[in-house]
């Protein structure tokens, strides 16, 4: 394991690292992020704000001006942004060389399949990549179901006004992830609080951070009680089979990034989903009566629309290259705005700004990324979405909003877009 991450640390740039070192600094203290480098973050409603757009037109790679001599560059086209993604080699995902252990975060806080490179991302991937297959999600639809119906339960005893967001978007995925993993449904208000914390830019890395490492102590003290008795879910199963072949570590990295992406982005999915429904009778009603298919390609509308994860996980070039008519240095860092490619008219056609369940892509969308990174979960998320929307809005067919959506408090620098309340009628 040493090997492999000094020849990571190699691999990122020279450069790159002895800048950190040499001004003192660790990426989990900083606390603030430039007003030109927050666009990929910024929304109108639930629009990306026009500059995003503008950048997409007039460059396929937009340098920002990061603190620290850091160089990175933004890249917000549909065609470019696969480009990226789907290189393996030229790139690395491993941030923690990044951390000096001093801060709110260190190295060890920092794992998951999403800053891991090949080939510990290979083998970890490999460990779960069986139970996000279609075959074995299918087991969990019943429990989804019964979850979804007991949350629509709660919602009717909340009453009118009452907050979908709590009742029902994020119990659904919260307690779907606590189950597939094997963990207990308990603190449930501090995991709320601390997921949407540590997608939130408002208060720089250093909060985020922050919230990372508190809800990694979670997992930590999870796998740490299943190695001694080993669960019935992913994490027990795990333990079972590699046993002492996988560190605690990258044991709760990866329960990291299935829990952590399992239910923020569905969770803001469900409510901004059914936000956008709620403003056109057709949309609501093709949900409501419509065939498996139609609800299909009304919800890959909403993923690709709503995008809530808003930027990939960023990569790090590994040598000196030209991308996109730009010079990269080896450690430079790339961002993939997957909102902005996924508003791309190459991609998806006349009026990308626009919902439209009518739509016929001309390639399928980035909403869960692309390549080796895509997320594992998709499926899943899916199958939740095609269970929650029609239930809903079932039971409920005179579901409004009990305020105004410009009344609305979207979250505002957030890596994962979300809502923090909806109230509705019914």
């Amino acid at each position: 394991m040493f090997q492999f991450r000094s020849r990571v640390r190699a691999g990122l740039g020279k450069l790159f690292v002895r800048r950190i070192r040499r001004k003192g600094l660790d990426l989990s203290r900083f606390s603030f992020i430039p007003e030109k480098t927050k666009v990929p973050l910024l929304r109108i409603g639930t629009d990306p704000v026009p500059r995003l757009a503008e950048i997409r037109a007039t460059a396929p790679m937009h340098k920002l001006n990061l603190p620290f001599d850091f160089t990175a560059y933004l890249v917000t086209g549909y065609d470019e942004s696969r480009r990226l993604l789907t290189d393996r080699d030229s790139y690395s995902n491993d941030i923690r060389h990044m951390f000096s252990g001093e801060g709110t975060a260190t190295a060890d806080d920092i794992g998951g399949l999403g800053f891991t490179d090949p080939p510990l991302h290979t083998r970890l991937r490999k460990i779960i990549t069986p139970e996000f297959t279609m075959r074995r999600l299918a087991r969990l639809e019943p429990m989804i179901d019964g979850i979804v119906d007991l949350q629509l339960d709660a919602l009717e005893r909340a009453g009118a006004g009452s907050d979908l967001a709590r009742h029902l978007a994020f119990p659904i995925p919260f307690q779907t992830i606590c189950a597939l993993l094997g963990l207990d449904y308990e603190d449930r208000d501090a995991f709320d609080k601390l997921g949407s914390a540590r997608f939130d830019a408002t208060n720089g890395a250093a909060a985020a951070f922050g919230a990372v490492s508190t809800q990694r102590e979670f997992l930590f003290d999870a796998v740490a009680r299943q190695r001694k008795d080993p669960g019935p879910g992913l994490i027990g199963q795990i333990i079972r089979d590699e046993g002492d072949a996988i560190s605690d570590t990258d044991l709760a990295g990866l329960a990291d990034g299935v829990f952590t992406g399992g239910y923020e982005t569905t969770a803001g999915m469900i409510s901004l989903g059914t936000l956008v429904l709620l403003r056109n009778p057709e949309h609501a009603e093709v949900m409501r009566t419509g065939s498996r298919g139609e609800v299909d390609r009304v919800i890959e509308e909403l993923l690709r629309y709503l995008s809530v994860v808003q930027v990939a996980f960023p990569r790090f070039a590994k040598q000196d290259m030209l991308l996109f008519g730009k010079q990269l240095k080896a450690g430079d860092v790339v961002l993939c705005s997957l909102s902005g490619a996924n508003r791309d008219s190459k991609s998806a056609g006349e009026h990308p700004d626009s919902f439209d369940p009518y739509r016929v892509p001309k390639s399928a969308h980035l909403a869960f990324g692309h390549g080796v990174h895509r997320c594992i979960g998709a499926e899943l998320a899916r199958m939740e979405l095609r269970i929650a929307y029609p239930k809903l809005l079932r039971r409920f067919p005179d579901l409004a909003l009990a305020r105004p959506q410009e009344e609305l408090a979207f979250r505002q620098l957030s890596f994962v877009f979300g809502v923090d309340e909806l109230p509705v009628t019914f």
